[in-house]
């Protein structure tokens, strides 16, 4: 069966997610972040686009509401039994938070204070508002924060995941690089850096593979649509490797043909901003050091006009529709960095006057002394 921890660690992430809810006041917590879901106990589906919520008790006891259609994926990815599954039934008209309000009651948590994930793709509008529907009442504590605060930090064995999703992310360039050339089909690349994290045991990222040629080389967005490379030409990839759910993010611009000294300029400063970021990852200090010594760096060189407003974030075991796990590295934040946080640095320099991008990242893991970079590539300017 596809669950990927060991029991006694499922266990340690309840006591500490029950001991935050203790220090918060709360009774029973409502999940509907996907990521909170696989954390507590391994459950693994994209199931959460519908109206899908997990009940954590101060007590630890869990409880899955959810359809049909995740009954056996609940029995065969997760740690909960059949008595902690329960299922609504489609039908017109029917709100599934009367559903939830039923099983409160049922568990004795219908009066009780509930804290409630909201900052989350697993919460539509609509299903809010059906949820208000159903618990009326000031009951609802926002706590998004609460389960997604416990994830950053990393135990050694999710540090495993990301090690082993930054060789993949590794993988994926070096074949990425063997179908890049002059007359190369955008195509032909994407399948190969997929191809080879499927081939290694991974997963689909969080988000599709990035990669944009020519004019789209400024792009740090995904759009359908390929082309052929030109001999002379540019290519920004932006990509991640997966392991169980975790994510290690990389890019790069690459040059089609020969690098003019623009490209040169840019690469040199895309690269002596990221090794200063590195130098500024210290436990205890704001991750907004971090953007300052990227911004510092840029500026200096003359291409703050070029440069983004922020410069990382998170990584981490992470659902659709991106693989962002927040926080993120930009002006004056002031949340510590501390040992087990991982983290995804870009250096996105994207110059629309002179029609060139040279963009360059990888992950890092937090240590007690600094930082440690999870990718083996090097920095070195790529002409192909």
């Amino acid at each position: 069966m596809p669950i990927h921890f060991h029991p006694d660690e499922f266990a340690a992430r309840v006591a500490s997610a029950t001991s935050a809810m203790a220090a918060q006041g709360l009774d029973a917590m409502l999940l509907f972040a996907p990521e909170s879901h696989y954390w507590l106990t391994g459950y693994d589906t994209f199931g959460f686009a519908m109206f899908q919520c997990m009940v954590l008790a101060a007590d630890g006891d869990i409880h899955l509401l959810t359809r049909a259609p995740d009954l056996r994926q609940a029995r065969y990815t997760s740690i909960l039994t059949e008595d902690q599954i329960h299922i609504w039934i489609d039908r017109e008209g029917i709100n599934p938070g009367d559903d939830l309000s039923v099983l409160l009651a049922d568990l004795g948590l219908l009066e009780k204070r509930l804290g409630i994930e909201t900052d989350t793709a697993g919460l539509t509008a609509r299903n809010w508002d059906m949820l208000r529907a159903a618990l009326p009442g000031e009951r609802l504590q926002e706590a998004s924060g609460l389960i997604r605060d416990l994830r950053r930090t990393k135990s050694l064995a999710e540090i495993a995941c990301h090690r082993r999703a930054a060789e993949l992310a590794d993988d994926a360039l070096d074949a990425g690089l063997a179908e890049t050339r002059a007359g190369a089909f955008e195509g032909d690349i994407l399948a190969a850096m997929q191809g080879a994290v499927f081939k290694g045991g991974g997963d689909y990222a969080g988000n599709e593979f990035i990669l944009g040629s020519g004019e789209g080389a400024l792009l740090c967005r995904y759009h359908s649509g390929r082309r052929h490379l030109d001999p002379q030409d540019q290519l920004t990839l932006e990509w991640a490797g997966a392991y169980r759910r975790y994510h290690a993010a990389m890019m790069r611009t690459l040059v089609i043909g020969r690098a003019n000294n623009t490209q040169k300029r840019m690469h040199a400063a895309a690269v002596e901003a990221l090794e200063a970021c590195e130098a500024a990852i210290r436990p205890g200090d704001p991750m907004g050091n971090v953007f300052d010594a990227h911004a510092r760096v840029f500026d200096a060189h003359g291409l703050g006009h070029a440069r983004l407003n922020a410069c990382g974030y998170g990584m981490g075991a992470v659902y659709n529709p991106i693989w962002v796990d927040f926080p993120m590295f930009y002006q004056g934040n002031p949340l510590p960095m501390a040992p087990g946080n991982v983290y995804f640095l870009h250096m996105i320099l994207m110059d629309s006057a002179a029609g060139l991008a040279m963009c360059w990242g990888h992950s890092v893991l937090v240590t007690e002394v600094g930082v440690e970079r999870l990718s083996r590539h090097s920095l070195d300017l790529v002409e192909r």
